[in-house]
């Protein structure tokens, strides 16, 4: 047993045994298990910080790790409930590296190989000192045990991606550890299995992107391992009961990562938010705006116009494939907002190839780096978005009208104004604080078509729902005429009391607005 070789399960033991909330990963060794030997053993999974990387790294280290005996560890979790369980329980030599830990230690990315070869070598030549070894580097070590004792080892590699993350200009250093990592894995015979974690994908870097032995599992695409990507709608649902907490709440905060057939929640935040009773902006508060705001500030491609548009509750279809899955490496908008996903401050629709920004707590932490950057048309547009709701309810049709023209105009270089989306997502942006207490839909079915937009009232909120029905150089009256006779009322299916119907005209010429509304009761 030794600090990186065959360490012992001590840190999964103290995560299982003495964190207040545990939630059962352990599924992911019987996936981990069904890839030992074959041509998919290599695996790098990504996903944001506090996203449970580590602790899965752990996991693996206590299952399969000779260093230790966790057959009690793992009793009653669900990997011990399956074929092959005992098999290969704790019956492979691993190599735990931490990479950041290293290179915090050192100065450079040359350095910092150097020591982990002569801190790992002299480890594996403690366990077989009987070996005559005649190099020092850490793979012909390797291949000299394997040659002589047909040795095998499993690689739990945590924190691979921090040298992209930390030193994100050297190039130099950056390739020596990506043939590092080629030397010591690909096509070697004494690799039972190699799991990688970190933030970002494998670096793409020319020839140096034929790291080509890897599978790897992303905030883009986590097929099939996804449900272990965070924690799930089921899970968090437990959580809540257990916690007693308002599982509703803790969805429209912390949910929002569609990951194949799975809902992902963040689970730093949802950890916080049942241990404090309380919901929160738990996981923006380990960082500061500058985190993203360095990203936006790049403002590629008009970047700044896509960002307002998520903010307003927007999706936009990008292309994931060009980003170099680095930190320094964007040539378009694409490549920024990819890294985003990322880092876990958007969201990725694998399906539709859309991002969005996930949940509450993301788009308070957009919010708040905009207004510090000085985005004046953006917050004012905010700031004016309680005083239309008021208006709505209040049925104050000028009222209405007179805000929406004024966020239309403060975003007007943003938000195209002869767009046909483009008084969709004025609306989206300037009804911003009605999301607090509504659930806001975009082009809804109900009855003989599809409502422009609805707001429908959460649960424990007494006031009425209210229907908008957009036209363009029309008369404002035939709005009101079209949610009628359309029947889109039927949308609100299962809601009764009143409903607001609002009938918004612009005006292409004048650029100017008018609002006509009614009330009816369901």
């Amino acid at each position: 047993m030794g600090i990186y070789l065959n360490p012992d399960n001590t840190e999964f033991y103290n995560a299982v045994k003495y964190s207040k909330i545990y939630v059962d990963k352990t599924g992911l060794i019987t996936y981990t298990n069904s890839v030992l030997f074959g041509e998919h053993r290599n695996i790098c999974v990504s996903r944001p910080r506090r996203f449970g990387k580590s602790m899965a790294a752990n996991m693996l280290v206590a299952y399969y790790s000779r260093g230790c005996n966790s057959k009690k560890l793992f009793h009653g979790l669900k990997i011990s409930r399956q074929a092959g369980f005992e098999e290969h329980l704790n019956h492979y030599n691993v190599i735990h590296l931490n990479i950041q830990r290293f290179l915090k230690r050192t100065q450079t990315v040359h350095d910092m190989l150097r020591t982990l070869n002569v801190k790992v070598v002299r480890e594996l030549k403690k366990a077989y000192a009987s070996i005559e070894y005649y190099e020092d580097d850490l793979v012909s070590v390797l291949e000299q045990i394997f040659a002589e004792t047909k040795e095998k080892f499993v690689f739990v590699i945590d924190e691979w991606d921090c040298v992209f993350r930390m030193k994100p200009n050297d190039s130099d250093g950056q390739k020596e550890y990506l043939d590092f990592y080629r030397d010591l894995l690909k096509n070697q015979p004494y690799v039972v299995l190699a799991y990688m974690t970190g933030i970002l994908p494998i670096k793409k870097y020319g020839e140096h992107s034929a790291l080509n032995m890897f599978d790897e599992f992303s905030m883009t695409n986590a097929n099939p391992i996804e449900e272990y990507t965070g924690f799930t709608e089921d899970e968090v649902r437990v959580l809540c009961q257990n916690g007693g907490m308002d599982f509703e709440r803790m969805k429209e905060w912390y949910d929002g990562y569609q990951l194949g057939h799975f809902s992902v929640y963040n689970p730093k935040s949802v950890v916080e938010a049942i241990e404090r009773k309380k919901i929160d902006n738990y996981w923006t508060q380990t960082e500061t705006y500058e985190s993203i705001r360095t990203y936006i500030e790049m403002n590629y491609d008009g970047l700044r116009d896509t960002i307002v548009e998520l903010i307003a509750g927007e999706r936009k279809k990008i292309d994931t494939t060009t980003f170099s899955n680095d930190m320094v490496s964007f040539h378009i908008q694409d490549d920024v907002l990819t890294l985003l996903i990322h880092l876990g401050y958007l969201a990725y629709d694998f399906d539709t190839q859309e991002v969005y920004i996930p949940n509450c707590e993301i788009r308070e932490q957009f919010i708040s780096t905009v207004r510090v950057m000085g985005w004046n048309d953006v917050v004012k547009s905010l700031q004016l978005s309680e005083q239309l709701l008021q208006a709505t309810l209040k049925m104050n049709e000028s009222e209405v009208a007179d805000i929406i023209e004024k966020v239309h105009q403060e975003n007007a270089s943003v938000l195209k104004y002869n767009d046909e989306n483009s008084l969709s997502c004025v609306l989206s942006l300037a009804y911003y604080s009605a999301k607090k207490e509504y659930i806001m839909c975009r082009e809804l079915a109900g009855g003989k078509g599809f409502a422009d937009l609805v707001f429908i009232p959460k649960k424990k909120c007494d006031k009425p729902a209210f229907l908008i029905e957009l036209k363009w150089n029309k008369d404002v009256k035939t709005a009101i005429a079209q949610i009628k006779d359309r029947q889109y009322v039927e949308c609100l299916n299962g809601y009764t009391g009143k409903v607001i119907l609002v009938g918004l005209n612009y005006d292409k010429i004048t650029k100017k607005h008018e609002c006509v509304m009614e009330s009816i009761e369901l």
